[in-house]
Order: structure tokens, then C-alpha cells, then sequence
């Protein structure tokens, strides 16, 4: 069974907003399933499907970012998924907008979703897509990634979404390092 996790803030307000992009991929991963998250349980929404016959759970925390580790390890726990299944999609403001980065494991890189992450689970090798939003250097950093993207900059993330998504189903139909090897 496999878990894929895309970090975010519940509420009409943090909709759309640079942090929410692992919520983005979420909701365009479940379009492109056919698939709704809409049950709800261990602290975020969630959908269980089948896929090439093996179970996997698309999840989004309700936590809100900085508490997100709480409702991956209740998942993790009830469905007794193993940490080298887990894949965790989220924000990174030191890549430019919709750029990719997957790794196998890393240190949080100062995101608290991913410290909160690493925390629950007691480790940080955990597969991950970092899809970039870059960084304004004049704008403090939770006014920058609690904003929304710029009319130029949508295309860019819109791309980095639809890229995000090719390469999760890369990961469900092959493997992660196949998905590394043609995302990064």
C-alpha cells in the first residue's frame, strides 16, 4: 500500500496559495484518478483506491502545515504502511516557481510541514517532490508563501503541477527512482 501526501492549510483562505501547492497536486492527482478526498479521518481528507492493483491513499492534512506529521502517522498506523512507501509532495521556496526536486530522503530545509513530518514518523528518509515557488527577497516569508501566485507566474506552477502529478504516476507504475530519473 502506498501513501501520498500533499502538505497544505485547510480554509478558504489559504486556497490557492504558494503553501498549498502539495494541496494542488492532491486535487488535480485525484481529476487525473478520477477519484474524490472527501473522507474524512485521522486529522485530514483522504481517498482510498486501487491502482494497477495495489492499494494506495491519497491524503491532505488538516492539521494545518506546522502540525502535518500528526495525520500521516495516524494513516501510516492504522494502515500499517511503511515509512519506504510514503511519498510527501509540498512547497520549496528555494527553487524556482513549478520546478521539480525529488529525493529519497533529506532534512526539512527549514518547511515546518516537513519538520512536523520527520518528527511523527522518526525519520527523514521518506520519498518527496519539492515543486518550487520561489522566494521574493523584499516580502517576509509568511506574507510570500501565504500569497498567491502572480498572473506570470501561473503557468509556471500550473506546469509544475501537471508535472508533479506524471510523476507520481510514474512512482505508482514503475518506481521512485524511475520517477526521479525523469523529473528531475
Amino acid at each position: 500500500m502506498k501513501l501520498i501526501v500533499g502538505l497544505g492549510n485547510p480554509g478558504k483562505e489559504y486556497d490557492k496559495t504558494r503553501h498549498n501547492v502539495g494541496f494542488m497536486v492532491m486535487d488535480r492527482l485525484a481529476d487525473v484518478l478520477n477519484v474524490s478526498i472527501d473522507m474524512k479521518k485521522f486529522k485530514g481528507e483522504y481517498a482510498k483506491l486501487k491502482y494497477q492493483g495495489e492499494d494506495v491513499i491519497l491524503l491532505k492534512p488538516m492539521t494545518y502545515m506546522n502540525n502535518s506529521g500528526e495525520s500521516v502517522i495516524q494513516v501510516m498506523n492504522y494502515f500499517k504502511i511503511d515509512v519506504d512507501d510514503l511519498l510527501v509532495i509540498y512547497d520549496d521556496m528555494d527553487m524556482p516557481v513549478g520546478k521539480l526536486r525529488l529525493r529519497e530522503s533529506g532534512s526539512a530545509g527549514g518547511h515546518n510541514g516537513v519538520k512536523s513530518l520527520i518528527a511523527h514518523v522518526g525519520t527523514q528518509s521518506f520519498k518527496r517532490i519539492r515543486v518550487g515557488i520561489d522566494k521574493h527577497p523584499h516580502i517576509k516569508v509568511i506574507d510570500y508563501v501565504l500569497g498567491k501566485f502572480t498572473k506570470d507566474e501561473q503557468p509556471l506552477i500550473d506546469e509544475g503541477i501537471e508535472n508533479a502529478v506524471k510523476a507520481v504516476e510514474v512512482f505508482l507504475q514503475k518506481d521512485f527512482v524511475a520517477a526521479m530519473n525523469g523529473f528531475n
